[in-house]
C-alpha cells in the first residue's frame, strides 16, 4: 500500500473554528462550481415554460401597467414631468433584483439539502450565485427599461439623466448585498421554523408598500406624515428613490438616508453571514 503525505493532498477540509468566516480565497478556487450554479439558474429557471425567457418581461411589464391603472389614474398620484409607466418601471426593475436576491437565497439550505449531504463545498457559493444569477435578468429588465425610456424621450417627454447615474451600479451592488444578508439569515431560521418559508412572500408584498415602489418618499410624508416614519427608516426606500433620482432626474437624494442605507446593508450581511456559518454546522441534522 502506498503511504501518502500530507504534500500529495490540494486541499484538506477542517472544521470550521471560527465563529465568523469568509474564506474569498476558497470561494476563488471553487469558481467553477458558483459559474455552474449561475448558468444553471439563468438557463433552467423558465425551461419547459412556454414563453421562456419572455417571463423576464412579462412580470415587470404588467406590474407597471398595473401600478399605473391604479396608483396613478385611480388614486391620482403625481410624478411630475416623468410618464407615470416609466416612473413605475423604474422602481420595478430595481426592485425586483432586490425580492428575486432574497427570495432566491432565504430557501438556500432546504433546497440544497441533498447536495450538502454529499459532497464538500463552500455552501456561501450557492447564495452567491443567486445574486449573480439575478444580476443577469436585472441587466435583461434594465434594457427594457431603457428602451422606453427612449420611447418616451422621443416621443417628446421631459426626461434628463442626473450626472450621478455613473454610479447606479454601486447602488444595484448595495441592493444585492442586503437581499443576499436577509436572505442568508432567513435561510438558516427555515431550517428550524417553517414557517419563515411562508411569511417570506407575505413579508415581501407588504414591504414593497412601504419602500416607495410606486410612490415619491415625499408624498408619504405630505399625506400621512404620521406614518412616515415606516418609509424613513426602510433602507430599501432610499435606494429606490436614489435610483429613481438617478435615472429619471425626479424626486432627490439623502446623503443621510444613503449612509443609513449603507450601515444597515453592511451591519445585516454580517449578521446573515454570522448566522448561516453557524447554521451551516448543524443544519443536516433539522432539515
Amino acid at each position: 500500500m502506498n503511504n501518502i503525505s500530507p504534500d500529495d493532498w490540494l486541499f484538506e477540509i477542517t472544521p470550521k473554528n471560527k465563529f465568523f468566516s469568509l474564506n474569498l480565497k476558497e470561494v476563488w478556487q471553487y469558481r467553477d462550481l458558483l459559474f455552474l450554479f449561475v448558468k444553471r439558474d439563468v438557463i433552467t429557471v423558465y425551461k419547459q415554460t412556454v414563453l421562456g425567457p419572455l417571463w423576464y418581461l412579462i412580470q415587470p411589464l404588467f406590474t407597471s401597467i398595473t401600478f399605473t391603472i391604479i396608483f396613478n389614474n385611480v388614486a391620482g398620484i403625481n410624478t411630475g414631468t416623468v410618464p407615470p409607466f416609466l416612473f413605475n418601471l423604474a422602481g420595478i426593475t430595481v426592485w425586483n433584483y432586490f425580492t428575486a436576491c432574497l427570495t432566491g437565497t432565504s430557501d438556500t439550505f432546504k433546497a440544497n439539502a441533498a447536495i450538502f449531504g454529499k459532497v464538500y463545498f463552500p455552501r456561501i457559493i450557492t447564495p452567491l450565485s443567486v445574486v449573480i444569477s439575478n444580476l443577469v435578468k436585472f441587466g435583461i429588465q434594465f434594457l427594457i427599461f431603457i428602451g422606453f425610456y427612449v420611447l418616451y424621450y422621443f416621443q417628446g417627454a421631459d426626461l434628463s439623466l442626473n450626472g450621478l447615474v455613473l454610479v447606479f451600479p454601486i447602488l444595484v451592488i448595495i441592493m444585492g448585498i442586503l437581499g443576499l444578508g436577509l436572505g442568508m439569515l432567513i435561510s438558516a431560521m427555515v431550517t428550524k421554523y417553517r414557517d419563515f418559508s411562508h411569511l417570506i412572500g407575505f413579508g415581501i408584498q407588504l414591504l414593497m408598500y412601504l419602500s416607495a415602489v410606486m410612490y415619491p418618499m415625499e408624498l408619504i410624508k405630505d399625506k400621512l406624515p404620521s406614518y412616515g416614519w415606516l418609509v424613513e427608516y426602510n433602507p430599501l426606500a432610499y435606494i429606490i428613490e436614489t435610483a429613481r433620482f438617478m435615472l429619471l432626474n425626479v424626486g432627490g437624494i439623502s446623503i443621510l438616508g444613503l449612509a443609513y442605507t449603507l450601515v444597515v446593508t453592511i451591519t445585516v450581511f454580517f449578521i446573515g453571514l454570522l448566522v448561516f456559518n453557524k447554521t451551516e454546522k448543524s443544519f443536516i441534522d433539522t432539515v
